[in-house]
C-alpha cells in the first residue's frame, strides 16, 4: 500500500525552512572544526551541544531507530550511515560525510556534506564534485508536473557518464513532522516516470556514488555500509521543496547562495 504524500501547508513551510536554515548554521560551524586530527565521536559532540545549546533545537537522528548519535559520519569507503567513534582519527588524505538531521518546533530538516582533507587524491575530489554536481542535476528537475524518475535519470546520467555508479540500496524520503515520509525518492530511473511532483512536497535528494561497482554490504555493527571492492564513496544531501513553479532548496547552505 502506498503511504500518502504530506502536502505542507505555508505555515508548516515556514517552519521547515527555518529547520532547514538552522540546519545550513550547524555546517558552517563544522568548517572550522572537520580537519585532520579530530575523531569523528568530537565532532558528533560538537554538532549535539551546537543544536541544543546554541540553536534551542532537537537534532533529530538521536534515539531514531535506536541510534545513539547525533550525525552519520562515513569515511573514504563508508557510503551512508557510519557511527561516530573516538578511534576514528581523521587522516590528511580522508574524505568525510557528515550527514545531521534537525529538528525545530515540530520539523525536521537533513542534510549531509563532503568534508575533503588537505590531501585527499585528486580522484576523490573529483567523486566528490561529480556527487555534488548529480544531486544538482537532480534538484533541478524539480517543479509540479515533474516526476521522481525525471530527478533520478538526471542524477544516474550525470554520474555515470564520469564512470561512476550509483547506490540502489538506499535513496532519498519525504519529510516533514517525521524523518522519513513518502514518497522515496530514487537516484535512477527513467524520465516521465513514477510518481508527480506538487506543490508543497519537501523531499531529500541525496545520491551516493561509489568509485568502482554499485555492490554495498552492512558491518556487523549492524549501520556501517561501506563499498564491497573497498573503493571511495561520496554523498551529498539537501531538503527541497516543490514551489509553484519550480524548487526551493531548504538546506541551502551559505557558501551555495549566488
Amino acid at each position: 500500500m502506498t503511504r500518502p504524500v504530506n502536502i505542507k501547508s505555508q505555515q508548516e513551510i515556514m517552519l521547515m525552512n527555518r529547520a532547514g536554515q538552522l540546519l545550513a548554521t550547524v555546517f558552517r560551524m563544522l568548517d572550522s572544526i572537520v580537519k585532520p586530527g579530530i575523531t569523528t565521536m568530537a565532532i558528533n559532540d560538537c554538532v549535539e551541544s551546537f543544536i541544543v545549546n546554541e540553536l534551542r533545537a532537537r537534532p533529530a537522528s538521536k534515539g531514531q531507530y535506536d541510534y545513539q548519535f547525533v550525525l552519520n559520519s562515513s569515511l573514504n569507503d563508508v557510503v551512508c550511515h557510519g557511527v561516530p567513534s573516538s578511534n576514528q582519527k581523521l587522516k590528511d588524505s580522508d574524505i568525510l560525510n557528515i550527514d545531521i538531521t534537525l529538528e525545530k518546533d515540530g520539523f525536521i530538516a537533513d542534510s549531509s556534506k563532503m568534508y575533503l582533507m588537505p590531501h585527499a587524491t585528486p580522484l576523490a575530489r573529483h567523486l566528490s564534485e561529480v556527487t555534488y554536481q548529480a544531486m544538482w542535476k537532480g534538484i533541478e528537475q524539480v517543479k509540479p508536473g515533474a516526476t521522481l524518475g525525471d530527478i533520478g535519470h538526471a542524477i544516474q546520467r550525470y554520474a555515470v557518464s564520469h564512470g561512476y555508479s550509483i547506490v540502489r540500496e538506499y535513496c532519498g524520503h519525504g519529510i516533514g513532522r517525521e524523518m522519513h515520509e513518502a514518497p522515496q525518492i530514487l537516484h535512477y530511473g527513467e524520465p516521465g516516470t513514477g510518481m508527480t511532483l506538487k506543490p508543497g512536497m519537501t523531499f531529500t535528494i541525496e545520491p551516493m556514488v561509489n568509485q568502482g561497482s554499485a555492490k554495498v554490504k552492512t558491518k556487523r555493527d549492524g549501520w556501517t555500509v561501506v563499498t564491497r571492492d573497498k573503493k571511495l564513496s561520496a554523498q551529498w544531501e539537501h531538503t527541497v521543496l516543490v514551489t509553484g513553479s519550480g524548487y526551493k532548496v531548504l538546506t541551502l547552505r551559505e557558501e551555495e547562495k549566488c
